[in-house]
């Protein structure tokens, strides 16, 4: 216990803590990070925030689908999150007879409650497994670790793994391959909507507000997680009942004041807070620009189609507000990097710890090794993104890409009955998916830019070998994007995978022939192909390497630092913490001050009727102008308070996550950072950064006073 506290609090190495800076394992909040919390106005032990044996708030929280946090907010298992955590569900259930993404949607009893293929897992419990790792390990290169760390974590989580009770093991590995835990999860396979605002308040700003202060954004949903009546996680059935949860959220109705004390559990996705200035070189000169620019690509044919058609909005919502995201955050991480000297003060801590390495075997090459690990990737991490975010930006090209193993079963001498049946039916249900979220117009457009992008930006050294004079010879220069437009035209024309008799009659008797001679397949399988045989391999080199030198890199500055023991924590990786902070105005530059809260009269000021992202209910609009606030109104403010902002250190994941107040009650959903600190991954700006969070009491107003659910108000415990 002594190393595994040790290592906890000097994982953070490359920044000591500061201001409300933090991502804490709530198993073990030292000493003086609980004072501080409790300093700020934290009310409650220890205990109550993290218990095994006890109900606490860690059993209230969740991974909520693949990716966000949610809430249990109620005993009978009502859980809250982001509008854009719910969103694919919202459009699962949704069609344009009952369009619940555009209308929203609310459940005004369970037995309108609708299905949906998520899950949610809870937190059981956080077990040190670092011996048993090191030993699996012992004797091993870095590559054989590599090669068998998925079967020893196997090992291990198996002893805790029981399907009948929904028990699963994680193992994650911490600050660097120095630490390794196993969270213990309890997953649940039932969880059905009961609520979503429309998307005009869920999404109210659109991609112009987005990663933006102020924000007027209601972005939250409702769901509930059903377990069979003998109390155990089960697949969806309508014998199932609600969940009785070990702990829930009180909801606070009080409000925030400018410097309350606020907390926020959560799953953040991933931080790198102690990435190299090697690293950081090449996200802003090659990664970031190149992943911004082929997405914004993708979202303008997106667009293009989204806006004429409600059909084809619904179709492609999911992934067009996924592609939107991150190409926002890239963009904005590049500028605030490169506005802090990010890249400069790296470099100029990696000169001090070069000089303290002088004379230690371990640690003197490390920086020499990073820059010859670099050198040799460099040259090709370009076309690592266009195949990425370009080629397979296509849906088309994408797909296509999966056929590969129908392909190589094809191939493949004496290959069985049953290799083929298998490879036939995952061919057949990747084709499912696809047809299902395709819109041909706009993917054969971004099929055709990308690949002149491709062309123009990428070394004519790494392209497939005779793919663009064959393409010159067919269908003209390829200076002229006209070029690219008819051979994608022809593409999409003659290929089988679109053409459902085409594709049946080819599935009836597959042969390798007629695949590779299909334009789609034969296409997706040059770039990936090329990709694969020649540069994959340099990629997996590069990353081992570089683990293995971000792994000694961490021991050397835990000897070189001994004195910062109480300032570090350890990087983010989708495993449950905490950070704690205030409500807080800020000022982002000369002359502009941010208050903390923004209202109901900016809604309306932001309205526009009709406008794709700036549109609202009518009834929305009407219950404004009456200022029928009913009893969420702000008493102080005499209006309606919809978001608020505090300094609290997040990252994706955290989406959906609670903001609760000292005294363990719900205040506020987390949903976004602001743009000035979108470098947060790499380096926390204590002045600028701040969470985006939609106040609870505009959440219970919309669900109460503009969808008419007072059943679901009914069920909350509400604090005045």
């Amino acid at each position: 216990m002594k190393k595994l506290l040790l290592l906890l609090v000097l994982s953070g190495v490359l920044t000591t803590t500061r201001a409300d800076e933090g991502m804490w394992l709530p198993m073990l909040l030292g000493k003086q990070v609980y004072n501080d919390m409790v300093k700020k106005g934290l009310k409650l032990s220890k205990e109550q925030l993290y218990s095994i044996n006890k109900a606490s708030i860690k059993d209230a929280i969740i991974i909520f689908g693949g990716g966000c946090t949610g809430e249990i907010v109620s005993n009978q298992g009502l859980i809250f999150t982001n509008h854009h955590c719910g969103y694919g569900a919202i459009a699962a259930a949704s069609d344009v007879q009952h369009n619940y993404l555009r209308d929203g949607f609310y459940a005004y009893n369970k037995d309108q409650e609708i299905p949906t293929k998520l899950t949610v897992q809870f937190l059981d419990r956080i077990v040190d497994v670092s011996k048993e790792v090191e030993t699996a390990f012992k004797g091993m290169s870095w590559d054989d670790r590599v090669k068998n760390r998925q079967e020893i974590y196997k090992n291990i989580t198996d002893k805790v793994a029981d399907k009948e009770n929904g028990m699963s093991g994680r193992i994650y590995s911490m600050f660097n391959d120095n630490q390794y835990l196993m969270f213990v999860y309890k997953i649940y396979r039932d969880i059905r909507l009961v609520g979503t605002p429309p998307e005009s308040v869920g999404k109210f700003g659109g991609d112009t507000d987005n990663w933006e202060w102020p924000r007027h954004t209601g972005d939250f949903s409702v769901f509930r997680v059903y377990m069979s009546k003998d109390g155990k996680p089960d697949e969806y059935s309508i014998e199932n009942v609600p969940l009785k949860p070990k702990y829930f959220l009180p909801v606070s109705l009080k409000g925030v004041k400018d410097g309350d004390f606020a907390m926020i559990f959560g799953y953040p996705g991933g931080t790198n807070r102690y990435e190299t200035s090697y690293g950081i070189k090449l996200k802003n000169d090659i990664d970031n620009p190149s992943l911004v620019a082929l997405r914004a690509i993708r979202l303008k044919y997106m667009h293009e189609q989204m806006i004429k058609d409600p059909a084809v909005k619904l179709k492609l919502a999911s992934n067009y507000a996924s592609v939107a995201n991150y190409w926002k955050f890239f963009d904005g991480e590049t500028k605030q990097l490169k506005k802090f000297h990010t890249y400069d003060q790296k470099q100029q801590y990696e000169k001090d710890f070069s000089k303290w390495a002088k004379g230690k075997p371990d640690y003197e090459n490390l920086m020499s090794e990073y820059e010859k690990n670099y050198a040799a990737w460099a040259p090709y991490a370009k076309h690592r993104q266009y195949i990425r975010e370009g080629i397979l930006g296509s849906p088309l090209a994408a797909f296509a890409s999966t056929l590969e193993r129908l392909e190589s079963v094809l191939q493949k001498q004496g290959a069985s009955a049953k290799d083929l049946e298998n490879a036939k039916t995952m061919a057949e249900a990747s084709r499912k998916r696809f047809i299902e979220s395709e819109n041909i117009p706009s993917d054969e457009k971004i099929l055709g830019a990308v690949t002149m992008a491709f062309y123009n930006d990428i070394d004519k050294d790494q392209y497939p070998i005779g793919f663009y004079e064959g393409l010159k010879n067919s269908y003209g220069p390829l200076d002229d994007d006209a070029t690219f437009k008819k051979w994608a035209h022809d593409v999409f024309t003659n290929t089988l995978l679109l053409n459902d008799s085409k594709w049946n009659k080819f599935m009836e008797h597959p042969d390798a022939a007629t695949l590779q001679a299909d334009p789609a397949f034969a296409f997706a399988s040059a770039f990936v192909g090329n990709y694969t045989d020649k540069y994959s391999p340099l990629y997996t080199a590069f990353l081992n390497k570089n683990n293995e030198l971000n792994h000694w890199y961490m021991k050397g500055i835990m000897e070189m630092q001994p004195e910062a023991v109480n300032k570090m924590y350890p990087d983010a990786n989708f495993s449950m913490r905490v950070s704690y902070g205030s409500v807080k105005s800020y000022v982002p530059r000369d002359a502009v001050k941010y208050d903390y809260i923004t209202t109901s009269k900016g809604v309306l000021e932001k309205y526009i009727p009709g406008d794709y992202e700036f549109d609202l209910p009518a009834k929305q609009v009407e219950l404004f102008k009456k200022k029928d606030f009913g009893r969420y109104i702000d008493k102080t403010k005499k209006d309606l308070v919809v978001g608020f902002i505090t300094t609290n250190d997040i990252t994706g994941g955290n989406s959906g996550s609670p903001v609760i107040d000292g005294n363990g009650h719900l205040i506020g959903l987390a949903f976004d950072g602001n743009y000035e600190a979108l470098s947060h991954k790499i380096a926390f700006d204590k002045n600028l950064n701040r969470t985006i969070c939609v106040d609870v009491r505009y959440v219970l107003w919309c669900i109460d006073k503009l969808g008419g659910a007072k059943n679901i108000i009914d069920e909350l415990k509400l604090v005045p």
